[in-house]
């Protein structure tokens, strides 16, 4: 299994609020994040970064995860953790107040994704059946489209588009949305911020994941093609290929 991970500031925000990672555990099983923070000043970096910090602590302690079941667990449970975390941090730090982040974070195993997300960072699957997203917005635009008062095409423009319905830090309580789904070998598994989709069409981000020669390079060209689309935001994504013949670093 690959996996390759890259944020950038953009071209108009003075610092990134984002955060993420590959992380691999004990058994070299993935662990990938992106968490696109909120709060303003430094309270969004310092969420995002938390919740990266909690995930990633935990993972490395982790041996083989065998089953959905147990990923699903490990994961709702490791994100209510970190929603813990980030509320506490917030009640000790008086500038940190308000501040939140959404999360999607996916444990990779061999022939499973678990992925668990809350907001509007999203998570797509790349296989033979083509490229799906398989993540739903916390947004206020994707629940007017759920429930048929907007079209997803007016959805892309509307002037409320980056109003979330929940975020982690921000309640006692969160709603994780956790699921399972099946991949095979050369599938592509890709987590990204709104600052990569907002600029970039699905068919573009396929594209660019299939057709260039390592997942490190599309990466650097999805940053690079956002960037070049005005880059109003921080722009971070993760990808992980099923390539079982090789380990990461080789």
């Amino acid at each position: 299994m690959l996996g390759s991970f890259l944020t950038d500031t953009g071209h108009v925000r003075s610092h990134n609020e984002d955060a993420g990672g590959i992380y691999l555990n004990k058994d070299r099983q993935i662990l990938a994040i992106v968490a696109d923070g909120m709060g303003g000043h430094s309270a969004g970096d310092v969420a995002s970064a938390l919740v990266t910090a909690s995930l990633h602590k935990e993972w490395e302690k982790v041996g083989r995860i065998g089953s959905p079941e147990e990923a699903e667990e490990w994961l709702s449970e490791q994100i209510k953790i970190a929603n813990r975390d980030i509320l506490n941090y917030a009640i000790e730090h008086e500038e940190c107040r308000g501040m939140g982040t959404t999360v999607v974070a996916a444990i990779c195993a061999s022939d499973f994704i678990t992925i668990g997300h809350i907001g509007d960072s999203r998570g797509y699957l790349s296989n033979s059946h083509g490229f799906k997203q398989i993540t739903e917005d916390h947004s206020l635009v994707n629940e007017l489209v759920r429930s048929g008062q907007l079209s997803k095409e007016d959805a892309e423009h509307h002037p409320r588009k980056h109003v979330l319905l929940k975020a982690l830090g921000t309640e006692e309580k969160v709603g994780i949305d956790v699921k399972t789904i099946g991949w095979e070998e050369n599938n592509y598994l890709l987590l990204c911020s709104d600052g990569l989709t907002n600029k970039v069409e699905d068919n573009e981000l396929h594209q660019y994941i299939i057709e260039e020669d390592s997942i490190e390079e599309s990466c650097n060209k999805l940053i690079n093609l956002a960037n070049e689309r005005g880059g109003e935001d921080n722009i971070t994504l993760a990808i992980v290929q099923n390539s079982p013949q090789k380990k990461e670093g080789e």
